[in-house]
């Protein structure tokens, strides 16, 4: 299972940044493809992008004059979210394939959580009401509206849009300034402590994952749980990189459905498929 998720991961990531043209050249695919977004994670700035972010277009279409309702992205976070709830996250999102590789490194004692997860795991929904909804409306930047998690928290943006460009570009590099660094800052930490900590921006800062996760108890995707077959040997908590117990998996907004505890359980009472 861990073989084929990792699979799934690398060829939907070259699929959706596959701009070879933009990290050669330092330029940033501008076609038509551009006008859709995919499932995951994916910076608009990112020179390799052929598809855009569908939180990074949430926040463009906050961001007009007036108060307008996005209809087409809450259309599209219904869709996805409605047909595979947070599988977005375990199988589709390129900087979860990141954090995913850096937690194989064999350093330090892996974690699974953080401390105080209890309350920290709330902090992707305080990202996605203030940095990416309330700071694209009104608040940051003086009261203009500024799309406050693109620019000032996004990771996934640094490491696949910022440094690709600034390697290539050097007009960009003479006009690095303090914003830069500070989301480098941010990188740096994210990546460290995914090397010890399973997918810390996922669990605890991502907006997206916290949209995905309201529709984790209905999606089409699912775990399915035999309980009649279940001996509770806890193996599928054991498994389960979030440390979610049986009765939590697939139903709990932290779940990723990466499959894990399928594979962990010794009398097969657990199931991903489709309901």
């Amino acid at each position: 299972m861990k073989n084929l998720r990792l699979t799934v991961q690398i060829i939907y990531t070259i699929l959706t940044n596959g701009y070879l043209y933009g990290f050669l050249s330092g330029k940033i695919y501008q076609g038509r493809l551009k006008y859709a977004c995919v499932p995951g994670l994916n910076c608009y700035s990112c020179p390799g992008a052929l598809a855009s972010c569908p939180i990074g277009t949430l926040q463009a279409l906050l961001n007009q004059n007036g108060l307008h309702i996005p209809f087409g992205v809450l259309g599209f976070f219904f869709l996805f979210g409605s047909l595979l709830g947070r599988t977005v996250c375990g199988w589709l999102c390129p900087f979860g394939l990141a954090q995913d590789l850096l937690h194989r490194i064999p350093l330090f004692r892996k974690k699974k959580r953080l401390p105080f997860h209890e309350i920290l795991k709330y902090g992707k929904y305080t990202v996605l009401v203030l940095l990416v909804c309330a700071g694209s409306m009104f608040l940051f930047g003086g009261f203009a509206k500024v799309p406050a998690f693109c620019k000032y928290l996004c990771p996934s943006g640094t490491l696949l849009g910022a440094l690709p460009l600034l390697s290539a570009n050097g007009l960009l590099r003479s006009q690095i300034g303090g914003l830069f660094f500070w989301k480098l800052g941010i990188l740096l930490l994210i990546l460290l402590l995914s090397i010890k900590v399973y997918r810390p921006f996922c669990q605890y800062l991502c907006p997206l994952g916290a949209v995905y996760g309201w529709f984790n108890r209905f999606s089409l995707v699912q775990i399915h749980w035999e309980e009649e077959a279940c001996i509770s040997c806890s193996a599928c908590q054991k498994a389960c990189p979030v440390g979610l117990s049986v009765h939590e998996i697939s139903h709990s907004p932290e779940c990723i459905r990466c499959g894990n505890c399928v594979a962990a359980c010794p009398v097969k009472c657990l199931h991903l498929r489709k309901l």
